[in-house]
């Protein structure tokens, strides 16, 4: 049996713990300096607050100040905290990741630069090791539709360990798997990665239809926008495609858990479509921002408006054409400009390679 030790008690992290306990595995769940009310809950009744359920017996809870105790010779180190950590994760880890180490992370996201590089989160958490141990351990990450309530509770969840090292994939999924937990591997790393992070973004653009039926009362409750919405999912998803072939992964990963399986579950409500019915409704986003939504995470805004930051030095430097991502563009000038909500559908799927044509 194998010990693990997690960084993060969030409510996705917390129900990883069901596969490995129910597995046998010893798990040492570290909560961050924000999960200091869950570990002492967990700590004094053995219930996690957010998801309402106990805790295994396999799982030990430690506050942040006991990490080093929690990590001393794991054989897997798991990043569980979401993108907005995963700086302050990357140097937590540096401390506490040890030679032979498998190092797994459930973050998902993507960073950008000035000149619009992207870089996938597991790379972000690597700059923060030193180089001699980064070649010591292995790196994966676990993407794919999965609603934490739903996996603690034990409901069928398919999902895909990816890295650079099959062997470490293999023991890694062999660790997990369950008969509601169900794990493939893959070592395109990049194209997943890239899918975890683009899911977020066009969840966004999920809501914009309920907002649309919102606004319209009656009568738009009378039809609904299903067709609206299944547009904005397959420009998504082609968009989805694209950018994983630009950044190197495999554009084939789309069209699986990793992509559109991903989107599809994120896709069905949450903070991330709230925010855009709010959106779809009419509201600038600045009043969804600063009054209806303030104070709430939105991961998949800080992914429109980091990856989207990027297309304008991407396109300046030629890597991609004015045409391409509009979709994404759209949802940039909406969250960074205020912009009202105006689909470009005559501008959708004009990815090269397109079995389909626009207006004459």
């Amino acid at each position: 049996m194998a010990t693990v030790a997690i960084l993060g008690a969030g409510i996705m992290a917390t129900a990883l713990t069901f596969p490995l306990t129910d597995n046998g595995h010893e798990v040492r769940l570290v909560g961050t300096h924000l999960d200091r009310d869950i570990i002492e809950s967990i700590q004094q009744s053995g219930l996690h607050p957010d998801l309402d359920l106990t805790v295994a017996d396999g799982v030990t809870a430690y506050q942040l100040e006991d990490a080093a105790t929690a990590f001393q010779g794991v054989d897997v180190a798991m990043s569980g905290v979401n993108s907005f950590g995963v700086h302050w994760a990357g140097e937590q880890l540096a401390g506490l990741i040890e030679p032979g180490m498998k190092v797994l992370s459930i973050t998902k996201g993507m960073e950008t630069d000035d000149e619009g590089n992207l870089t996938i989160l597991p790379e972000v958490l690597k700059s923060k090791i030193a180089p001699e141990l980064v070649s010591q351990v292995t790196w994966s990450a676990i993407v794919g539709p999965s609603i934490a309530g739903e996996l603690a509770v034990r409901h069928d969840t398919a999902v895909v360990f990816c890295g650079e090292d099959q062997a470490s994939l293999d023991e890694l999924a062999q660790m997990f798997r369950t008969d509601y937990y169900h794990v493939w591997t893959s070592t395109d790393f990049i194209g997943h990665e890239v899918g975890a992070a683009m899911k977020n973004i066009y969840a966004f653009a999920a809501g914009f239809a309920q907002g649309l039926i919102d606004k319209n009362g009656e009568q738009g409750q009378r039809y609904g926008r299903f067709n609206y919405g299944a547009a904005l999912f397959a420009e998504g998803q082609t968009e989805m495609e694209q950018f994983m072939e630009l950044l190197g992964g495999d554009p084939r990963t789309a069209r699986g858990l990793g992509g559109v399986g991903d989107m599809f579950v994120t896709s069905m409500g949450g903070r991330n479509v709230r925010a855009g019915a709010y959106v779809g409704a009419g509201v600038p986003f600045s009043e969804v921002r600063d009054q209806h939504m303030k104070g709430v995470t939105l991961e998949g805004v800080a992914a429109i408006r980091k990856v989207g930051s990027a297309l304008a030095p991407l396109t300046d430097r030629g890597v991609i054409r004015p045409e391409d991502f509009p979709l994404l563009r759209h949802l940039y000038a909406i969250i960074a400009e205020d912009a009202p909500l105006e689909i470009p559908w005559d501008s959708f799927f004009t990815a090269p390679g397109m079995p389909v044509t626009g207006r004459p």
